[in-house]
């Protein structure tokens, strides 16, 4: 009867580690090919505001763009809804997140005149939004991430929500009520509380401080996923809905060298006097205020030290 028992055990652990091995090599043949999938490289090896290119392997301070596309489906086209430069250093563990307000006037690289910084993306994709950032800010952006709003949501919800802090009680058309104090919020509020501008004293800014929240707080569930089963719904969203310039590998390299930085994520802000030309709302930024916020991210990548 004993051995019995031991033998059932054994039949029964068995099937249980080939369901997982096999389950485990259908998420990563999932995973390879969504990372295959979202991969589109830029126009280049590295930015010309790079003398060398960043090691990840040995821990460079490196910077992101985070773009969300105000689109749907696999369609990435469009203008840039919102625009979150992130710099990294793993050397001190800090994040450094600044938002580019949408109507923020500027050069435009490639087209030759200024206009709307999230003009870019419609103009010329990534690379165009890119080489903008680089020409307004005086500092390489070495990785990309773009994601439109469908992806978003998905993001959020296969993360089982997000938790953040409100400071202004509003309401987002007839279905969204976000009152005062700590949220948890699903993909589909999320997107709604991220949105918001219009009865915010704030405005942009408002807008740009929510939307900073919402990075932070995917940066923070996403780095805690341990389920293999979370980590698969996480691979049926962002096929469509993600673009990157990282690999797979480069993936692994920067969530395994640079996840410690999460711990300490300051919010930064650019700064800038509204006005009117041509009877179009813009946002000119003083040369003053890019520099300072140029001078804090580039000593942030160790750029100036």
């Amino acid at each position: 009867m004993k051995k019995k028992i031991l033998v059932t055990f054994g039949i029964l652990f068995g099937v249980l580690f080939l369901a997982t091995a096999a389950y485990g090599y259908y998420i990563y043949n999932s995973v390879t090919e969504t990372a295959s999938q979202i991969h589109e490289p830029l126009e280049r090896e590295q930015s010309s505001k790079r003398v060398e290119q960043v090691k990840v392997e040995e821990k460079d301070p490196i910077s992101f763009l985070l773009a969300g596309v105000d689109s749907r489906g696999d369609n990435h086209s469009g203008r840039s809804d919102t625009l979150i430069v992130m710099t990294v250093n793993p050397n001190d563990e800090s994040i450094k997140m600044l938002s580019i307000p949408r109507d923020t006037r500027t050069e435009i690289i490639g087209r030759g005149h200024d206009d709307k910084i999230n003009h870019a993306y419609a103009f010329g994709g990534v690379q165009m939004t890119i080489d903008t950032v680089e020409n307004l800010l005086d500092i390489p952006i070495d990785h990309y991430v773009s994601i439109n709003m469908e992806g978003f949501t998905g993001i959020i919800d296969a993360l089982g929500g997000v938790a953040v802090t409100n400071d202004l009680e509003f309401n987002y058309g007839s279905r969204h009520h976000f009152p005062v104090g700590e949220l948890y919020l699903d993909g589909d509020s999320a997107l709604a509380f991220s949105r918001m501008r219009k009865d915010d004293p704030r405005g942009d800014f408002g807008r740009n401080d929510r939307q900073r929240q919402i990075v932070e707080a995917v940066i923070q569930e996403a780095a805690q996923i341990s389920s293999i089963t979370r980590a698969g719904d996480m691979l049926n969203v962002v096929g469509n809905s993600v673009r990157t310039d990282l690999t797979l590998e480069d993936m692994w390299k920067v969530q395994s060298n640079y996840r410690n930085a999460r711990h300490s994520i300051e919010q930064m802000e650019i700064n800038g006097s509204g006005t009117t030309i041509n009877g179009i709302y813009y946002l000119l930024v003083s040369d003053e205020e890019r520099y300072r916020v140029s001078s804090n991210l580039r000593s942030h990548l160790g750029l100036d030290s």
